[in-house]
């Protein structure tokens, strides 16, 4: 019997990210949601894995029956759905993966939205493959990692599986910040220059 995964009222990406946990354990699920966007969402992802979806409209919401193929060539494999690196994907590695956050908001225009899509984007960012392995805060990114942060649990889960946290110490004592500090290290600019400029991807927001 599929594994159920209720999906109704969870706000984006949730309903991909528990679907793509779920994926990890079953080959065949059921995920229930509740509006067009999250079925294009979950599907495409579903898709993108080498799965079937079919999807039934009901009244209490969009049922999407969807099925992993395990017996076709190229085969899914386990590892590759829950990301773990595989041989491959290390021998093909040239450096470390390293995101630089510079501000406390994703995006121009709308500072609310913007605050909005870097909770999505840091609750997001430890459900993925590959997970950075160094993530650099500067300027009014900084402010994410301090007490009152509202995605510090992110950046403790993340600084748990091994990711290395680099916060900007100039940009801490800037803004007077340096004693709320609760996540990550107090870095300087010559270990941020290093990291960034050995990294074998650099990613900036």
């Amino acid at each position: 019997m599929p594994i159920i995964v209720d999906a109704r009222g969870l706000g984006c990406p949730q309903p991909v990210i528990n679907t793509k946990k779920a994926l990890e354990t079953a080959d065949a699920i059921t995920v229930i949601v509740d509006n067009p966007t999250a079925r294009e969402n979950v599907s495409r992802m579903a898709n993108s894995l080498g799965c079937t979806v079919s999807a039934e409209e009901k009244t209490d919401g969009i049922y999407l029956s969807i099925h992993r193929q395990l017996s076709e060539p190229g085969q899914l494999s386990t590892a590759s759905i829950s990301g773990r690196k595989t041989e491959p994907d290390i021998a093909c590695t040239s450096g470390p993966l390293v995101t630089v956050i510079s501000a406390d908001q994703m995006g121009r225009g709308s500072e609310e939205l913007g605050s909005v899509l870097i909770r999505s984007f840091m609750h997001t960012l430890g459900e993925i493959s590959p997970i950075p392995d160094v993530i650099i805060f500067l300027n009014t990114g900084v402010n994410l990692t301090i007490k009152s942060s509202e995605v510090l649990e992110d950046l403790k889960e993340l600084q748990a599986k091994g990711v290395r946290i680099l916060v900007c110490g100039t940009c801490l004592n800037y803004f007077g910040l340096t004693d709320q500090l609760d996540v990550g290290m107090v870095s300087n600019m010559y270990d941020i220059a290093e990291a960034m400029f050995s990294a074998g991807k650099l990613v900036t927001l």
